[in-house]
């Protein structure tokens, strides 16, 4: 009985040591965590940033008049200037035009300087001289218009404008919105730009 006693007594003791062992070999990661030993190794924690998503993306806020101006960009051909520009709605309300955008170009310190503008642009070139008819923007819909002048130099004696910002109202006595006039509005000693009436686009 004594011996059989002592047999199952190394077979204890060895069982323990084993299992000492095995505990040891358990990953210092997976231990920590409290986790079965046979189960799944941790996942590797990504050091990489996520992807913002499109929905993520900072939205420019709508103006408290409910309406956003921007430039179009800018065509130029044998020293005719024409300048896009865009009304959006951006409110969640209708929005009415009908006239013509009021413009002011400024210099590189942002102070007017005197120019004519006119309605239409009989003296400056032809094709944009469409009598202004009244629009009603649904929220989401635009109308452009055009800023149209000629780089010319018609007197020596009289030093050329170059403006390097715009100023644009959707009418006159509305606030107006700085507007990048994709290239110096170099109107030469014209003196002049016209603009057309505001329109809903074709396409």
């Amino acid at each position: 009985m004594i011996f059989r006693n002592a047999r199952r007594g190394r077979r204890v003791g060895a069982a323990a040591a084993l299992l000492v062992t095995l505990s040891a070999c358990v990953p210092r990661d997976h231990a920590g965590q409290g986790g079965d030993p046979t189960g799944p190794p941790p996942r590797a924690t990504s050091t990489t940033s996520p992807t913002p998503s499109a929905s993520s993306a900072p939205v420019a806020e709508c103006p408290a008049s409910g309406v956003r101006i921007r430039s179009t960009g800018g065509d130029a051909a044998m020293g005719l200037r024409a300048l896009g520009l865009e009304l959006v709605n951006c409110g969640d309300r209708p929005y009415r035009l009908n006239g013509y955008p009021t413009v002011w170009v400024l210099d590189d310190q942002r102070k007017p300087i005197i120019l004519a503008v006119q309605n239409g642009a009989k003296d400056i070139t032809s094709g944009y001289d469409q009598p202004p008819r009244e629009i009603t923007l649904a929220p989401g819909e635009r109308a452009i218009a055009s800023v149209l002048w000629r780089n010319l130099v018609t007197d020596s004696t009289v030093v050329a404008t170059d403006g390097a910002y715009l100023s644009v109202a959707p009418a006159a006595g509305q606030p107006a919105e700085e507007v990048d006039p994709d290239g110096p509005v170099d109107v030469g000693n014209t003196g002049r730009i016209g603009v057309s009436a505001w329109r809903m686009p074709t396409t």
